[in-house]
């Protein structure tokens, strides 16, 4: 009991931890684990993740995603994203999706992490932070995968690629596009701009 007391002064609200984190305060972390989840003070998040609530006036408050995803990654460099963001480039997608998508460098398939859906993506290259730029890219690259009108939504990708910095979107698209993707924005008169750039950064 004592050390189960010692382990739980060592948890902070809202933070996201590993089993391996909590052993040098515990002789015998499987069962103070079991006990501090039983009484509330922990919430196992997947296989080895432990959340610590944060207490809210409107009860239990989950740790932040990328807490959490960090966690459990092990690693901090990874993008968290969601198909629902295409929704604020104005180019008529309107579904909203639970899932979020993580780019990362160490892990590949869909999991739970607590009661939320991730979809983790193994990518050599990818933004610090999500750009306007990115997401458009983004968009074509995953187009197969969202419950829209395929063809109207590349329509309005034509349209507002127009509209756009064009020398930023053409770094995205030599950075982050797919082969169909890359196709696409050729196909839109962007290779001419894609040239111009690299033939001067």
């Amino acid at each position: 009991m004592a050390r189960t007391n010692a382990l739980q002064k060592h948890l902070k609200p809202g933070r996201v931890y590993r089993r391996q984190q909590l052993l040098a305060w515990s002789n015998n972390a499987d069962r103070d684990l079991q006990r501090l989840v039983r009484l509330g003070l922990l919430k196992k998040q997947s296989f080895g993740v432990y959340a610590c609530p944060r207490e809210t006036a409107f009860g239990a408050a989950p740790p932040e995603d990328r807490t959490l995803v960090e966690a459990f990654l092990k690693d901090d460099r990874f993008l968290l994203t969601s198909f629902s963001l295409y929704n604020t480039l104005g180019v008529g997608t309107t579904q909203l999706y639970n899932e979020q998508v993580v780019y990362n460098h160490k892990r590949h398939g869909k999991m739970k992490l607590g009661n939320r859906a991730f979809d983790f993506r193994l990518k050599p290259y990818f933004p610090s932070e999500v750009t306007p730029e990115f997401l458009l890219v983004d968009l074509v690259n995953n187009l197969n995968y969202l419950a829209e009108d395929r063809e109207a939504v590349l329509r309005n990708v034509g349209a507002k690629a127009k509209e756009m910095d064009q020398k930023k979107l053409s770094r995205a698209v030599k950075s982050y596009a797919g082969a169909r993707a890359r196709k696409f924005f050729a196909g839109i008169g962007l290779a001419d701009t894609l040239n111009y750039v690299s033939a001067r950064t």
